[in-house]
């Protein structure tokens, strides 16, 4: 296997792919995951790859209406499994009523027993949904397969990384929805009550600690405003586009853009060394006239 060097500019990103490709070889995730995880990661190139205060507001929204809830349940597929079993088991141990079920759209048995598996392993004590025993009305996939004890009678469910279908229906049965997106357009992210748009495992990480100092009690759940949440987002994203295009803009084609350490000088240069001979020019001529 190839190592990775922790200097490369894209290490982390390279690590993360590792770990779903290792992940897909052993069927927890499958090849539709790898294609959905490369489409939101094109995305948070838009955002900067960091979480922005838009971001980290809907992160604490979320821990206030996940603490305030009498059934909070967080749904896991298999990409959340592969990259962020531990950030799960952080959260439930920040929120220990929280519950957590495999919920599938290409569900196999062994398949969500694996999942399961791997978020035992990484410490979540009690994982749901491995054989699950009823449905969500008028949802045709897989996912409509749940947990009695799980998603069945939740009132808050986060779905990182999941289907505009089921947050639908979750919606249309009264369920709040919290989904982690960083796709700000997609139907996920559209139909949620409260969407974060952020990479995973810093919306995860923003959740828990949000958690942390939080009275855990049942209580009402404070407005959010989903429109502008996903407003915000894209207005970072076409702010960083628009500096990013007016960068390019101002080099010109990149085949006359100077090599780092070609030795080549730059535009600037050649205009300075230009006029300093037209200048050289100039008083050459006075002093000629002059004699």
């Amino acid at each position: 296997m190839t190592e990775i060097s922790s200097s490369h500019p894209r290490y982390r990103s390279l690590l993360v792919r590792r770990a779903l490709a290792d992940a897909a070889r052993s069927g927890i995730v499958v090849p539709e995951g790898l294609i959905a995880h490369g489409r939101g990661e094109a995305f948070d190139y838009f955002l900067g790859e960091r979480s922005t205060p838009s971001a980290a507001r809907a992160e604490r929204a979320a821990a206030v209406w996940l603490a305030r809830a009498r059934h909070p349940v967080v749904s896991v597929n298999g990409n959340v499994a592969a990259l962020a079993a531990p950030a799960i088991a952080d959260l439930v141990r920040a929120l220990p009523k929280l519950r957590v079920e495999v919920n599938l759209f290409h569900r196999t048995p062994g398949r969500a027993a694996g999942i399961a598996r791997q978020l035992r392993a990484a410490g979540v004590p009690n994982v749901l949904g491995v054989r699950p025993n009823a449905r969500i009305a008028g949802l045709p996939s897989d996912r409509a397969s749940v947990d009695a004890r799980g998603i069945a009678i939740a009132d808050v469910c986060l779905i990182p990384l999941e289907d505009g279908d089921r947050a639908e229906a979750l919606r249309a049965r009264g369920t709040r929805v919290i989904a982690i997106d960083l796709n700000p357009l997609s139907r996920t992210a559209q139909v949620a009550d409260l969407p974060i748009i952020d990479e995973l495992g810093r919306a995860l990480a923003g959740i828990t600690r949000a958690l942390r100092d939080l009275p855990i009690s049942p209580g009402t759940f404070p407005p959010f405003d989903r429109e502008a949440a996903i407003s915000d987002a894209l207005r970072t994203m076409e702010g960083r586009l628009g500096r990013a295009a007016t960068r390019t803009r101002a080099w010109g084609p990149a085949s006359r853009r100077p090599a780092r350490g070609s030795g080549r000088p730059t535009r600037r240069a050649e205009r300075t060394k230009s006029s300093r001979r037209r200048s050289l020019r100039r008083r050459r001529d006075r002093r000629g006239s002059a004699r």
